[in-house]
């Protein structure tokens, strides 16, 4: 498959836009610190920053982290509030399990544990022989997977597979063209379905576990600052499995509907996925480490769900398990298991070394610290107390019902434009003090906006696994944006609807 490049007019664009942001953040921030305003001097400043790195942001005239970590700066030499005060949050627990659940991650994609499982799945009798059975198995396999590993990289990792078997369906959809017609095995309506799903069904599994995506985890831990309510990984995963398995459902009918396959009948599928996995041979030392690692973290991680259960929240078993099993220690534990078990002990070889685990999305790692410093700041200084009355007061958000549409469309919108972990990191925190400031619990209104943030399916720039399947080529922008528009709106409904409802069901909050 030849790969996207962007056209002469899309390269223009895309100068000009970094160009823009170079001149605009700065004076974006100078004229609102000179604009007179009834907030006081910190959070004057605290406002002007993050103005401004919200224009680095989208504008992206420099790396998405380096924005994060120019506010962070700024804010300590203007003088907002103390250093160690302004980075204390980057060291808290949920920054240990981002880290730890790379690492896990990293190893599963550098011993192919992860690719192994996806070609077991689509070898299930039957799936080889349909379409949409290959579209759906697919999907599913990416829900799964991103789940505990990046959304960017399972995409990454998987795209070959989606192009390998593209590339099949496309000679069959040839042979059936009549002779001498123009046939482009890039402009398939089923290969706009196959790349989509594998996009945005990465988004779809990110929702399941707290680790499945950054957005999950910043919403998660302001949610339990402010409302002091603990999430842990069961009852997370336990509230979020109907809502993505009905999503999941969802995107597969509004792909699969909008970007009718060519050919329903297939052959040769099988006989590619078989070949794919006789390549793989049997499981190898590392492969059953990295299988030993994952599990152990995982056990621990739902442990003091299950204690939750038979005990209950308030009992002093759980109180000692759920603080004994943090899930940033837990992490690093299931991480450092890597480093510890053999693949060739005379040779003192192991599962992991530290020059594969160095290779993690550290950028990931320094976008979502300084989302947690920005929420916490914007709490600390108050003013998100401040923008949260003057929005409550001016779009009249007195119900629950109000303020989770509120949350949800606009955590969306600023997901499209902007990378998901900053979605959440600026819109959960304004979120919260709306409910306060209208006596409303905050818990689902910015549980609600936490997972809208996580969405972002029009564009190739909202988010990583759409630029990646659009670079694949196979599919146009204007596709993207109608199947994104669709499912934008399709999804957000599914989390105004759903989420109260398996918030009240799983005792949540």
């Amino acid at each position: 498959m030849a790969e996207q490049k962007l056209s002469p007019a899309e390269e223009r664009f895309e100068r000009a836009r970094r160009t823009v942001g170079f001149v605009l953040a700065p004076l974006v921030t100078i004229v609102f610190l000179a604009l007179p305003t009834t907030l006081d001097s910190s959070q004057q400043q605290l406002a002007a920053v993050l103005l401004g790195v919200v224009v680095l942001w989208v504008c992206e005239p420099v790396p998405i982290p380096i924005g994060g970590l120019i506010g962070v700066a700024a804010i300590v030499m203007m003088g907002v509030m103390p250093v160690d005060d302004v980075l204390a949050p980057f060291g808290s627990s949920t920054v240990f399990v981002f880290i730890g659940a790379f690492i896990l991650a990293q190893a599963m994609l550098r011993h192919g544990l992860a690719r192994r499982f996806a070609f077991r799945i689509l070898a299930l009798p039957g799936v080889g022989r349909s379409t949409w059975r290959v579209i759906i198995a697919l999907g599913a396999v990416t829900c799964v997977l991103s789940a505990f590993i990046s959304n960017t990289a399972t995409v990454a990792m998987l795209l070959p597979t989606a192009v390998g078997l593209l590339s099949v369906i496309a000679e069959l959809v040839r042979r059936q063209q009549p002779e001498g017609q123009d046939f482009d095995p890039l402009r398939l309506r089923v290969g706009i379905a196959l790349m989509l799903v594998l996009a945005y069904g990465a988004s779809v599994g990110g929702l399941l576990t707290p680790i499945g995506s950054p957005p999950n985890l910043i919403g998660r831990e302001l949610i339990e600052e402010a409302t002091g309510a603990r999430i842990s990984f069961l009852e997370w995963t336990t509230a979020a499995l109907p809502i993505c398995a009905l999503m999941f459902a969802v995107l597969v009918a509004v792909l699969i509907l909008l970007n009718r396959p060519e050919i329903k009948q297939l052959s040769g599928v099988e006989d590619y996925v078989a070949a794919e996995r006789a390549k793989l041979g049997k499981l190898s030392r590392a492969e059953w480490n990295t299988l030993i690692a994952f599990s152990v973290t995982v056990t621990l991680w739902i442990t003091p769900g299950i204690v939750a259960l038979v005990a209950g929240n308030d009992s002093a078993a759980y109180e000692t398990i759920s603080d004994r099993l943090d899930e940033g220690i837990v992490a690093v534990l299931g991480a450092a298991l890597l480093f510890m078990l053999p693949t060739n002990w005379r040779q003192r070889r192991f599962t992991l070394t530290w020059s594969e685990a160095a290779r993690i999305d550290w950028g990931t790692v320094l976008l979502f610290g300084t989302g947690i410093i920005f929420g916490s700041l914007l709490s600390n200084t108050e003013l998100a107390q401040r923008v949260g009355s003057a929005l409550a007061n001016t779009f009249g958000l007195t119900s629950t019902v109000a303020l989770v549409i509120f949350a949800v469309l606009l955590a969306v919108v600023v997901s499209e434009t902007t990378s998901n972990t900053a979605a959440a990191a600026v819109v959960v925190p304004i979120v919260i003090p709306i409910a306060a400031a209208s006596g409303i619990d905050p818990f689902i209104p910015a549980l609600a906006a936490t997972f809208a943030a996580s969405f972002g399916f029009m564009l190739p720039v909202s988010t990583p696994q759409n630029a990646i399947v659009y670079g694949s080529g196979a599919v146009p922008i204007t596709k993207m944006i109608r199947s994104g528009v669709v499912f934008d709106v399709a999804g957000a409904l599914l989390i105004m609807l759903m989420l109260p409802v398996m918030v009240a069901l799983t005792g949540l909050g």
